[in-house]
């Protein structure tokens, strides 16, 4: 039996915050109209490529405020790592996280 396919964006629209070369981002944006392009394209089941920018994260490192933007392609061609579940773009890695909520009522 195989395994499905993993694909970054399907990880990236469920993460609440991402690791970016080991650091913390939580703001990060995708491009909604270039994702709704791309949704209309699988629905024609016409291919889609894109260099447009898709995914925008921004990190503090100390003092310094970093941004990276990824294009559609790239997210697309991203290689998973199965040994620790990162993902290889452009020469960074990248990993999805789920934010936890603490819960408010107490037992």
């Amino acid at each position: 039996m195989t395994a499905p396919t993993l694909y970054l964006l399907d990880q990236l629209e469920a993460a609440d915050m991402l690791q970016i070369d080991g650091l913390h981002a939580s703001t990060f944006t995708l491009n909604d109209e270039l994702l709704d392009e791309a949704d209309i394209a699988a629905q024609e089941d016409r291919a889609f490529e894109s260099e447009a920018i898709v995914l925008t994260i921004e990190a503090v490192d100390g003092r310094e405020r970093k941004q990276w933007q990824f294009s559609y392609n790239s997210v697309m061609e991203a290689e998973h790592q199965a040994s620790d579940g990162s993902w290889q773009i452009d020469g960074h890695q990248l990993i999805c996280l789920d934010a936890y909520e603490a819960d408010a009522e107490d037992e």
